[in-house]
């Protein structure tokens, strides 16, 4: 079937049209330059052909969300959203140099690499389910990379808000290779647990050259037997010596059959990969999601929660752009939250329901404390009755616990790296550390383990803060060490 051609770009006023960057079924792509302020950016522009009330729906949904979340260094970046004169909807947005949806299959990716995109995404989509979004078509090919080689997270044209509405419409494709069981069964249109699995098999496939249900060597597989072997839930090994097994164990479990067997969340597998960061001996990529304190209720984001884990689903426990030159691939073409540091503990997803909730409260040894928090969460629950809100009477209130601090931190020198470890402080599920070095390398983790690779022979310094509930506590005695 031969290929359309693309159709004319649209009269946007103080933009001027340069060329066609890429052409799907519903959209095409457009490189404009923009008049004031000067600059060069990608137009994403519905079909005539394809514009319905339904469209327009699903565009609108598009810009909203995408409007709130790209202040997210990794996920796309909107400038405009509006409607041309001939009545097709475009999207502005600030243009980037390639995906990765052609260049994991011409050569795959080098594993620190991988690791790096791995965490930024993994932040990326912690961020949109903070703010009660799910994005439902992770896949390389929406993953694209900035001019300053920086990987960020685009086209929410099928994402789903868990807020008080839905996104108005159903998914206009699905992206098997990437499409969790429950998933390509029509089980569910999309949960925590099934991104946690779209991203995970989207880094096997940056790290294998191929879908993590194609077999090597072999003919690619028809849409029917793809999924069928999805379903089974199988995936074959990586096959590349260089990838830790860690790593593979990592990605296997974020693909396990069962929602339940998973991380529990975006941000979990992103601990998980910063694990195996400092264990290959690389300086763990920085986190970059919202102090939870910013993010959405989670009571609020229940109200339209996905579909609950099915029956035999274990119960976990809480644990601690911008646009391509290349075509897009599915239907309409992403929103921003404030950017921090914190783990954002409040916020954490079951794997089988994917609904977001509050992690269990700390309790406090002292009898007055313990009085004030009472009297606190009393009035708060009077104050919400009357609002209407009751449920914000079970978030406790910033302030009203300890967080334990971190001791003596010792370092180990060896073979052109700085070793930094210290004592458990005694973290909660759901808590983490804190890393802050003087290099920049900074870090939230759960590892007592920090790694540092200096260029030279300057000391590099690190203190350590305890993060719970998107609350850091007292940051520790700094330690220095440098390469003799």
């Amino acid at each position: 079937m031969p290929r359309r051609l693309p159709s004319p770009p649209p009269t946007l006023p103080g933009f001027t049209p340069v060329r066609v960057l890429g052409s799907g079924g519903f959209a095409d792509v457009f490189l404009f330059e923009q008049n004031m302020p000067r600059r060069q950016v990608a137009v994403k522009v519905m079909l005539p052909e394809v514009v319905d009330e339904q469209v327009r729906r699903m565009f609108q949904v598009e810009a909203d969300l995408m409007a709130g979340l790209s202040a997210h260094p990794s996920i796309l970046t909107i400038y405009e959203a509006g409607v041309s004169s001939d009545g097709r909807p475009y999207l502005v947005m600030e243009l980037c140099s390639s995906s990765l949806g052609r260049r994991y299959r011409q050569e795959p990716l080098p594993v620190a690499q991988v690791l790096r995109i791995g965490v930024k995404i993994a932040g990326a989509l912690h961020t949109a389910h903070q703010q009660g979004v799910l994005h439902r078509d992770v896949k390389p090919s929406n993953i694209l990379v900035t001019a300053y080689g920086a990987p960020v997270l685009s086209d929410f044209g099928i994402a789903q808000s868990t807020r008080g509405r839905s996104a108005a419409v159903d998914a206009v494709g699905l992206s098997v290779p990437w499409s969790a069981p429950e998933v390509v069964t029509e089980e569910t249109r999309g949960t925590i647990a099934s991104e946690v699995w779209g991203l995970s098999a989207t880094l096997y496939s940056l790290l294998a050259g191929r879908s993590p249900f194609e077999v090597p060597g072999v003919t690619s597989p028809s849409s029917s037997e793809l999924s069928a072997r999805i379903v089974k839930a199988k995936p074959s090994p990586i096959g590349r010596s260089d990838v830790p097994a860690s790593l593979e164990r990592a990605l296997l479990r974020g693909l396990s059959k069962r929602p339940g067997d998973r991380p529990g969340s975006a941000l979990e597998l992103l601990q998980e990969l910063q694990t195996v960061e400092t264990e290959f001996g690389l300086a763990q990529t920085g986190v970059e999601i919202t102090r939870a304190e910013w993010a959405v209720e989670p009571e609020r984001a229940r109200s339209v929660a996905p579909p609950a884990a099915p029956a035999d689903a274990p119960r976990r426990r809480r644990n601690g752009s911008r646009a391509s030159s290349g075509a897009p691939d599915t239907g309409p073409a992403g929103p921003g939250a404030a950017v921090g540091t914190s783990t954002a503990g409040r916020s954490r997803a079951p794997g089988a329901g994917g609904s977001l909730a509050s992690p269990r409260p700390r309790t406090s040894t002292s009898p007055r404390t313990g009085r004030r928090r009472t009297l606190i969460i009393a009035l708060v629950a009077t104050l919400a009755v009357v609002g209407g809100a009751v449920a914000a009477a079970t978030t406790l209130l910033p302030g009203t616990t300890e967080l334990p601090s971190v001791g003596e931190i010792s370092a180990e020198v060896a073979d052109g790296r700085i070793l930094f470890s210290w004592s458990d402080a005694g973290l909660a599920d759901g808590d983490s550390f804190q890393v802050e070095t003087s290099t920049g390398e900074n870090s939230v983790q759960r590892s007592t383990e920090f790694a540092v690779f200096p260029t030279g022979s300057t000391p590099v310094c690190i203190t350590v803060s305890v993060v719970h509930a998107g609350r850091t506590g007292d940051a520790s005695a700094e330690k220095c060490a440098s390469l003799p």
